[in-house]
């Protein structure tokens, strides 16, 4: 599946800016994207976990020139952050020299690291882009059912049968904890972190309750976070802040907290097929959290996203800030063919006063729900974002 948005922006990234930084978990195509959109242009693609390849980059100063006409692709950059500070000193020399755009493409499994590293040396020369798993307006209505069950991971969603899916999906949560993480650095059980991811599953879409979680796993308050933070910065894990205006009722402080991937909350919860899913507690916050993830893909770069709760239970489940627009819209998800809304959306809104109010269903019609609020599918709002 050739992700056209995606590529799109890749393009222009890099007509504009000497590096850009394509960040995503693995297996989400990062790779399969930077070889497409190189095919038409002179390039290099170097693995930075392949020895060989990180042994031409022993004296990047020295192998980098050589390329300085090419798309230089260096794959999963974490591993070796301190190229870095060389890629700095070859983007100056090139830009003096008329070399301003599209030299190198670096691609990472992990976000925070990763952004620490490149600020510190590519201030101003790097732009980055965040390949998530395959959303709704890519996949489209026809696929919306399997997008939900298996997620968005390419090679998950296009198995040849729920149980190819399932399996491929068991495998990578395995990898991550067993070599992934460990090449990273922190030394954490690998048994321990799966309790926490297991955990975080069963309550996907829950107010982040840290001391819990602790508890559960005989762990301290500061050990939990740290676990999470990982799992956030590894791109696996949402913390969706809640909304912080100025207004005059006592809000939610905690964030929420999702497994980004619809598809490995249900592995890591032994969920093999569609009736297992639909008559597992976790059903409809999983297809929130799939919409979510989704929407917030769609979304245009630099918006703003967090939920709004207040302390007596009003509550918006997204609220989307838009780059430029002085009003937030205010969605609703609702894993229902006939959605209804509680009064508790409609108190919020008064306080929000938002640009649109839309409630996100399991249908494919667009049509007015109740006053000032629309009813839309979750491809059409993704399509919509998409251009907003």
């Amino acid at each position: 599946m050739i992700r056209r948005r995606l590529t799109r922006e890749l393009e222009v990234a890099l007509a504009e800016s000497a590096a850009v930084a394509l960040l995503g978990p693995r297996q989400v195509g990062k790779t399969t994207l930077a070889l497409e959109v190189s095919r038409d242009r002179p390039s290099v693609h170097l693995d930075l976990e392949s020895e060989g390849d990180r042994a031409k980059l022993g004296e990047p100063e020295l192998y980098l020139p050589q390329h300085e006409d090419e798309l230089v692709i260096l794959d999963e950059i974490q591993l070796v952050p301190q190229l870095f500070r060389s890629l700095r000193c070859l983007i100056d020399t090139g830009r003096r020299r008329g070399k301003g755009s599209g030299r190198f493409l670096v691609l990472g499994s992990a976000s925070i690291d990763l952004l620490r590293q490149s600020s510190e040396s590519l201030a101003g020369r790097i732009r980055y882009l965040e390949l998530a798993p395959i959303d709704a307006g890519e996949a489209g209505d026809e696929r919306l059912d399997a997008l939900w069950l298996r997620g968005g991971f390419p090679q998950s969603l296009l198995a040849e049968s729920d149980a190819g899916s399932l399996r491929w999906r068991t495998d990578f949560i395995r990898t991550y904890l067993e070599r992934d993480i460990p090449q990273l650095g922190p030394r954490i059980p690998a048994e321990t972190l799966r309790r926490l991811w297991t955990m975080l599953a069963h309550q996907q879409g829950g107010l982040l309750n840290a001391a819990s979680f602790a508890r559960s796993l005989a762990v301290d308050g500061k050990t939990v976070a740290s676990y999470l933070d990982l799992l956030v910065d590894l791109l696996l894990v949402r913390c969706l802040p809640p909304w912080h205006g100025n207004v005059r009722k006592r809000l939610v402080k905690s964030p929420k907290v999702y497994v980004r991937d619809c598809g490995l909350v249900h592995a890591l919860l032994g969920l093999a097929d569609r009736e297992a899913l639909l008559a597992h507690p976790v059903a409809g916050t999983s297809w929130e959290g799939m919409a979510i993830e989704s929407l917030i893909a769609a979304a245009p770069s630099g918006t703003e996203a967090c939920f709004f709760r207040t302390a007596t239970g009003t509550e918006i489940d997204l609220v989307l800030r838009l780059p430029g627009r002085r009003k937030p819209w205010a969605i609703e998800i609702k894993r229902s063919l006939a959605p209804k809304l509680e009064r508790g959306f409609h108190l919020a809104c008064e306080t929000l006063a938002p640009e649109r109010r839309l409630v996100v269903y399991a249908g494919v019609e667009t049509y007015p729900l109740a006053d000032r609020v629309q009813a839309i599918s979750l491809a059409n709002l993704c399509r919509e974002l998409e251009s907003a």
